[in-house]
């Protein structure tokens, strides 16, 4: 195990109070904040905090809840106008001593994802890190933005539409033809 903490941020576990709760809040200076949201992608980053607690869970476990709060701007993913979003989520991560190591041919995806193998520091920044991104809008979208219709085709040659595309659409218009007239 390495002696070096992952980051300023990080708790060594063996320094953790076993009786007490270990209380932390991170705001990370603008500049960090720029640079998290280069690393994500993000057009800006601002009012990250995670707010949080650390605290002892048995006999060589430990648990962290906390809260996140950011704003992001990302591109709308139809004009790439920027979109701000405001995250506020709860997070609660398990750090177990014990956890079953993974078969190397087989891996499944346990049920619980907050469940984390405890190494020798638990850092809090990067479980913020974590939980941004999936807190982030898979798809964000600006105010009124729309899909619309694309159309391609070969010069010369009609081009197709969504309408071409549904074959049951001229089989129910056959179907109404071969109808015996009520007349």
């Amino acid at each position: 195990m390495s002696s070096t903490p992952p980051s300023n941020t990080a708790y060594r576990v063996a320094e953790l109070p076993q009786n007490s709760i270990k209380k932390f809040e991170i705001r990370p200076e603008p500049a960090r904040n720029d640079k998290i949201a280069a690393e994500l992608g993000l057009l800006g980053l601002r009012k990250l905090r995670f707010v949080g607690q650390i605290k002892a869970s048995g006999k060589s476990d430990w648990r962290m809840n906390g809260t996140i709060g950011a704003t992001v701007i990302q591109p709308c993913t139809v004009t790439l106008e920027p979109v701000t979003t405001r995250i506020d989520k709860a997070v609660e991560r398990l750090f177990v001593r014990d956890l079953e190591k993974l078969d190397e041919e087989e891996i499944e995806m346990p049920e619980d994802d907050s469940i984390e193998q405890l190494g020798g520091f638990i850092d809090p920044e990067a479980v913020m890190i974590e939980a941004l991104v999936l807190a982030l809008p898979e798809y964000p979208r600006s105010e009124g933005a729309e899909l619309g219709e694309a159309i391609f085709t070969k010069a010369g040659l009609a081009p197709m539409k969504d309408e071409d595309a549904r074959p049951f659409a001229g089989l129910a218009a056959l179907k109404d033809q071969l109808k015996p007239d009520p007349e």
